[in-house]
């Protein structure tokens, strides 16, 4: 009998009753994977018998009643490490690395008393929006096998759509959670920069990256971020800024809240069918008392191009370390050091990580670096004070989550410029350093649309009571998918 039809609320007080015991649960997830697996292919790693002996040691000592989290499984995406299962990053280059330590949100799991049943499946280094760059393979949408599931985080997404798992954690780098939230009618929050520790999570771009949570509610998501924010020591970029109760506003009504529509996020490119659907939300937001009104944010338009400048310069300088010498894949025949390098890199990472690697390469390159990386934070500072004028008179930034609902597996792999493109909405939240949240407005032709809620920095319980009112007073987060068991 599958349990992930359950809240964590729910789940929690069964095991606190003894209704059923941590190896139960366990074993029920377990079973909803295997059985799902073959038409998602959400896992790259699935740890049972890891977890199963993590659930027996918990049912020994019992479940504590005041942790909300003891005894619940959840999926981990592959680019956090986890000490003794092998994390690769879904990239040839560290098949068969396992590595000697956790990360700090990990062990926050861990203390919470979270098991984790797999890793999961990701565009390589979390590089990519469909999910398709995989060094292993593709992950599939939970609504429809044929379309992609969004990414960079496509197996965490997917898993939590599917009823693989109920919460999932992914991280999100320009979108890499909101996007696949949205393709697949989920909840997915990127928190705001140093709200989680990023110790332990595979480099893409330091200043952009952060783990975030998802989950199939808006408090349930609330609850998983509570477990892994804090200050950790081991992150010079980690915030000391206090952690609220981030489900302390759900449930309060949001009267005369003040909610800002940029114009520029419902312009040109923007599919007609799902600006409609957030532009009902945006409706149905003024009908529970906000208060919505059209903004502008002019220097969104250059995110994209300020973004993979940024992204790919850092990338271009974290990923030097794989290099075939101290872990991970090494190329075979060698001559010589240089020989070693080019061939191990040229054989162990894929064509869009390559593609990536070279683009920073040449934008901090002697001659280019003040005409692209300069230009391009330039363009970061006027994107954070076209947020910080907006937020000067409103609470909460309202847009849609991608400019279409989930494409075509396979049809723009080969375009990646229109793969790009789809990051357009949720990018200028990563450079500014914001929290973000997509949650589900509605379908068009049976496939999720997604809408992201923008906040001011660390005002993730603003956020989530926003969500959680728009949730309670609409239908959409209870359709599923129909591998899930629902109805689409």
């Amino acid at each position: 009998m599958s349990l992930n039809d359950k809240t964590l609320k729910e789940l929690h007080e069964l095991l606190v009753n003894k209704e059923i015991s941590a190896v139960e649960l366990t074993q029920s997830t377990l079973e909803d994977i295997t059985s799902r697996e073959d038409k998602i292919g959400a896992f790259l790693n699935i740890t049972e018998k890891k977890a199963l002996e993590q659930a027996q040691t918990i049912d020994a000592r019992g479940i504590r009643s005041e942790v909300l989290t003891d005894g619940i499984p959840l999926a981990v995406k592959d680019n956090i490490v986890t000490n003794g299962i092998e994390t690769t990053a879904a990239s040839k280059i560290l098949k068969g690395w396992i590595p000697p330590y956790d990360a700090t949100v990990v062990e926050k799991l861990y203390d919470q008393g979270m098991i984790i049943v797999g890793k999961a499946n990701m565009d390589e280094f979390a590089m990519g929006g469909s999910g398709e760059n995989s060094a292993v393979k593709p992950t599939h949408n939970a609504w429809d096998l044929t379309k992609v599931p969004g990414g960079s985080s496509s197996g965490s997404a997917s898993a939590v759509a599917s009823g693989q798992v109920r919460f999932s954690l992914g991280s999100d780098t320009g979108g890499s959670i909101r996007q696949p939230a949205s393709f697949n009618g989920i909840v997915g929050m990127k928190p705001t920069y140093g709200r989680v520790s990023r110790w332990g999570l595979i480099a893409f771009a330091s200043s952009l990256d952060q783990i975030g949570t998802f989950s199939q509610t808006v408090e349930e998501n609330a609850q998983l971020l509570q477990v892994i924010s804090g200050f950790d020591p081991k992150d010079s970029t980690s915030s000391h800024f206090a952690i609220p109760d981030y489900t302390s506003k759900i449930g309060q009504d949001i009267k005369g809240m003040k909610i800002a529509l940029p114009k520029e996020y419902f312009g040109a490119g923007i599919d007609e069918s799902v600006k409609a659907q957030v532009l009902a939300a945006a409706k149905h937001f003024e009908s529970l008392g906000a208060i919505v009104e059209e903004v502008s944010l002019p220097h969104s338009k250059y995110g994209v191009a300020a973004y993979y400048i940024i992204g790919s310069s850092e990338a271009s300088s974290n990923l030097q370390r794989f290099d075939g010498i101290r872990y991970g894949y090494r190329a075979q025949a060698i001559k010589n050091l240089e020989d070693l390098y080019v061939k191990t890199r040229s054989e162990g990472f894929g064509e869009e990580v390559k593609r990536r690697i070279m683009l920073g390469t040449y934008s901090l390159s002697a001659g280019f670096y003040d005409a692209y990386f300069k230009k391009a934070g330039q363009v970061r500072t006027q994107i954070i004070e076209d947020f910080a004028k907006v937020f000067g008179q409103y609470d909460l930034i309202l847009a849609p989550t991608a400019p279409t609902v989930a494409f075509d597996l396979g049809s723009r792999i080969d375009d990646p410029i229109a793969m790009y493109m789809a990051d357009i909405l949720t990018i200028p939240v990563n450079l500014a350093g914001l929290p973000g949240i997509s949650i589900s407005a509605g379908q068009v032709d049976g496939l999720p649309v997604g809408m992201q809620l923008i906040g001011k920095r660390y005002s993730e319980e603003t956020i989530y009571q926003a969500a959680a009112a728009f949730e309670a007073t609409t239908e959409w987060h209870k359709k599923q998918p129909v591998i899930f068991g629902g109805k689409k």
